[in-house]
């Protein structure tokens, strides 16, 4: 007779200036059979050097935070530690800086006012491995900003861009678009019809192809480049 071995919970650290919103989501995360709240940062700071010492599995994110924001933080994490995922956390979902963190490797991002549920899923989503690419608020977010890149310079596309993209085959071109597009990997298989874990592979092949973290920065990845247009 054999017996089950639970797995090891998520691992959370929640970074936000206001005491309420960490104690708050800590709350309810602990709530969360599957998930333990490992520690709290009142800034970028706290929060970078509680990563190194703590090791999440997600790090909470917000974005204006005084000393260190949030952005920086961000981008410190995502290239000191490839197995935190951060999940940034907005009171608004058209957020320049939100943008700017999907781009520096955020892998999703969360309206502050979420649901239990809504939380718990998340992070759950993000731990996995998947970025969390809601069809239509992160859409939104990404198409507003591209469009504003064109006249400002946010997010427009790295000289080497083009050459990237040249290097996918066009059936790699389509899962990307699709991916941009907010579709899941089951999505995908049936609009190409193909096995879900082929799609998987293409996704795979297309991040390393692209030097890109995960699915987020592919689809902010098509979006600057013009692979997708905002509104196409």
């Amino acid at each position: 007779m054999t017996t089950d071995v639970p797995s090891a919970p998520i691992r959370v650290l929640i970074a936000d200036d206001q005491m309420m919103v960490r104690e708050g989501f800590s709350v309810l995360l602990n709530a969360q059979p599957d998930i333990e709240v490992v520690g709290e940062a009142v800034d970028g700071r706290e929060a970078i050097a509680q990563v190194a010492t703590l090791r999440p599995d997600v790090v909470l994110m917000d974005i204006r935070m005084p000393e260190v924001n949030g952005l920086e933080a961000t981008r410190e994490i995502v290239a000191a530690d490839a197995d935190a995922k951060v999940l940034v956390l907005t009171t608004f979902d058209l957020d320049e800086y939100v943008y700017q963190a999907l781009r520096a490797g955020a892998s999703g991002f969360l309206l502050k006012d979420a649901s239990a549920r809504q939380l718990g899923e998340a992070v759950r989503v993000v731990a996995a491995g998947e970025a969390l690419l809601a069809p239509t608020v992160t859409k939104r977010l990404i198409t507003t900003f591209s469009r504003i890149g064109e006249t400002t310079g946010i997010g427009a596309p790295q000289p080497s861009a083009r050459g990237r993209v040249a290097e996918l085959t066009d059936r790699e071109n389509e899962v990307l678009m699709l991916v941009a597009q907010g579709c899941s990997n089951a999505e995908i298989a049936e609009r190409l019809i193909v096995a879900e874990s082929t799609v998987k592979t293409h996704v795979s092949r297309i991040l390393v192809k692209l030097g890109l973290r995960d699915r987020t920065q592919a689809a902010v990845f098509a979006y600057e480049v013009r692979l997708v247009t905002p509104g196409g």
